[in-house]
């Protein structure tokens, strides 16, 4: 039973990730009109520089869809050469219905960039099969993800995806254009599904769909939504929930939160090993 579920493998989507209506979709997922009826903001051209961030008393006007997707790309490749190191309380919780077994591991999360990534204990409570099969294989697995592999090849990017634009929606409070992706090729850790990003700013909310491929024989298919929140200057996932169907356990459902985020910039990391390089001041 190695990686039984290997919904780690998601964690690709979070380079900074026909599918109308996913049963994943929450209820705050809402569609807006947009034929016939003028935006509720004035539209920004695609041909329009990004508007620059005026403190959260701004309205922004709308963003054109092709200008949001073309500002995440830009974030997303920034974030990738800013963020030097994060650390979060990470909660994950895995349900076998089947076999009516449970578990809630709550551990410390630590990433350095590029390619180290920590799991620290905290507490666990649930049986000893789900914590052993289902929680640790998934944290084993994202840590191999993140050790081994580029993430150039799961990042929602042109490179890996067919985008196309559906249309303005609402996820919760945030207006948000959608797009449905196809990836170009079946490799592990691309999906098919749906992107949402914030129509003001061009931030990455949320993403859903289904795995193209899926990554061990044990597990037939695996679906899953994700959100992200904007936190600092960073865009970070905040909650995935995502459903396999495995060979021998059947049905898995695992839901993982991600909270008080602490962030450390590349600048500020340059800075403090120059001044530990340094020593102390006279």
């Amino acid at each position: 039973m190695k990686r039984l579920i290997l919904i780690g493998l998601l964690s690709g989507l979070w380079a900074p990730g026909a599918f109308a209506q996913s049963k994943f979709c929450a209820g705050d997922v809402t569609m807006l009109p947009t034929k016939g009826v003028s935006p509720p903001f004035p539209l920004i051209l695609a041909d329009t520089a990004p508007v620059p961030s005026l403190g959260p008393a701004a309205v922004l006007p709308l963003m054109s869809p092709e200008l949001a997707l073309s500002t995440y790309q830009q974030r997303a490749s920034q974030q990738a050469n800013a963020l030097a190191a994060y650390s979060a309380v990470t909660v994950v919780k895995a349900e076998l219905p089947d076999t009516s077994q449970q578990g809630e591991f709550e551990l410390r999360r630590k990433f350095e960039a590029p390619h180290t990534l920590q799991f620290t204990p905290l507490h666990y409570r649930g049986d000893g099969f789900v914590k052993n099969n289902v929680i640790a294989r998934l944290l084993q697995t994202e840590v191999d993800h993140v050790q081994k592999d580029d993430p150039a090849l799961t990042a929602i990017s042109p490179a890996n995806y067919r985008f196309s634009y559906k249309g303005l929606s609402r996820v919760g409070e945030r207006i948000v254009h959608t797009y449905q992706v196809k990836p170009h090729k079946k490799r592990p850790g691309l999906f098919k599904g749906r992107v949402y990003l914030d129509a003001h700013s061009g931030a990455l909310v949320r993403v859903e769909g289904s795995v193209v491929k899926s990554p061990s024989f044990f597990v037939k298919h695996i679906e899953f939504w994700q959100e992200y929140a904007d936190i600092q200057s960073f865009t970070l996932p905040t909650r995935i929930h995502s459903e396999a169907k495995a060979r021998i356990v059947g049905r898995t459902i695992v839901d993982i939160v991600q909270r008080e985020y602490e962030t450390s910039p590349a600048a500020a990391a340059q800075t403090a090993q120059s001044a530990s390089r340094s020593g102390p001041g006279i």
